[in-house]
């Protein structure tokens, strides 16, 4: 199918009911993060299976659709580019990686980061130079801040931490509440696995992290553990 048709199938399965719970939900409002996204009203699991009935499509095609400017045509576009990563050899998973970073301005809202920068920016980069993650975590784009520290999910899978920890001190006086909740999250991800590096980097910085990224990262503990670092107890 062309990007066109797929983009008419696209637009009778939106239901402009959930569109408009949608835009809602992700901000889409005038001064907000997700301001002006548009969205045709198509659940999350729907899309996952459209991305494995288009999984032909060229990475070509990918991005025409992943420029549109419905949210769902975007999302749908990660998701088949995650496919392509994950089924090609070493030059075609650089080119899916390439791509990505090139196009960074169409994933643009924290759903789209979420569910593709472990699978493809921190795949890439598992066995190679993590410089790109530093040059993403001082962007003035919202989006690339967030894809620096959602990539390292895929480092934390693997028992490597030290990366998230990294990126987690340059983003410690972000103004944005999107990076707070990434950052947060993450090392939350990191004290599943190994809690002494999470407590570690937490006495070291919960001081100065924002509350929210702080709220974050000791959802886990006991009410107790949670008391003592929201009123500075730890020592």
């Amino acid at each position: 199918m062309s990007v066109r048709e797929i983009q008419t199938e696209l637009g009778r399965r939106g239901d402009p009911q959930v569109a408009s719970f949608l835009q809602r939900f992700f901000k889409t409002g005038p001064g907000e993060y997700g301001a002006g996204d548009r969205f045709r009203g198509i659940r999350v699991p729907v899309l996952r299976k459209l991305a494995s009935q288009y999984r032909h499509l060229t990475p070509q095609q990918v991005v025409r659709l992943l420029r549109s400017p419905f949210h769902e045509d975007r999302l749908l576009a990660l998701l088949v580019l995650m496919r392509l990563y994950r089924r090609g050899d070493d030059e075609r998973r650089a080119q899916v990686y390439e791509l990505y970073l090139k196009h960074t301005k169409f994933i643009n809202n924290w759903d789209l980061v979420d569910i593709s920068a472990g699978h493809i920016v921190g795949a890439f980069l598992a066995d190679k130079s993590r410089e790109p993650l530093y040059v993403l975590a001082h962007s003035g784009s919202l989006w690339e801040r967030r894809i620096a520290v959602m990539a390292t999910s895929h480092f934390i899978r693997r028992g490597e931490y030290q990366e998230t920890l990294r990126i987690a001190e340059l983003l410690l006086s972000d103004k944005e509440d999107l990076i707070h909740k990434a950052t947060g999250w993450m090392l939350r991800e990191v004290g599943k696995r190994d809690l002494r590096s999470e407590e570690d980097f937490l006495r070291a910085h919960y001081q100065r992290m924002p509350r929210t990224m702080l709220r974050y990262a000791i959802e886990k503990f006991t009410p107790r553990e949670r008391r003592k670092y929201l009123s500075g107890e730890i020592r």
